[in-house]
């Protein structure tokens, strides 16, 4: 099963304490659902976010959330709370080594929408490099028109 929804997404990038970087993106996308492989949130990036003529997915299963990224820039971020996972983040300038500790992933979802909220610590090639957040609102076209915005 899929159908259109649209994404609020409210991203935040700290990379000192005391500063933070917030990106508000309000989008369409695809939400789909399936007993194997759980909820699947997927969106195209714009010029926007930096990221334009990428796919992202976001692949929510109860026990963790993958974050896929593939087209111009390719990566796989796996958010499960407590633990730290190591991917490869490829550009188009080259690629390097990920790390993810993840400090909270929670995903309220359901084939209607729902809400996610992931925190989580970022470094590269060992070097912690600030802390981040995903807040996302998933809502039928219909319903986002009366959601209360955070």
């Amino acid at each position: 099963m899929e159908k259109p929804v649209i994404i609020s997404i409210r991203g935040v990038q700290s990379p000192f304490p005391g500063h933070e970087d917030v990106m508000e993106l309000v989008t369409q996308g695809t939400l789909s659902s399936t007993e194997d492989e759980g909820i699947a949130l997927t969106y195209e990036e714009s010029e926007l976010t930096g990221l334009e003529g990428t796919t992202t997915t976001f692949r929510i299963l109860k026990d963790r959330i993958t974050l896929l990224r593939e087209g111009t820039l390719n990566s796989e971020m796996i958010f499960q709370e407590g633990r730290r996972h190591i991917s490869l983040y490829q550009t188009p300038f080259g690629g390097f080594s990920l790390g993810v500790p993840t400090h909270s992933a929670k995903a309220e979802m359901s084939p209607a929408g729902g809400d996610l909220e992931i925190h989580y610590a970022l470094d590269i090639e060992n070097e912690h490099v600030g802390e981040n957040a995903f807040l996302i609102h998933v809502a039928e076209p219909n319903a986002a028109l009366d959601q209360p915005t955070t």
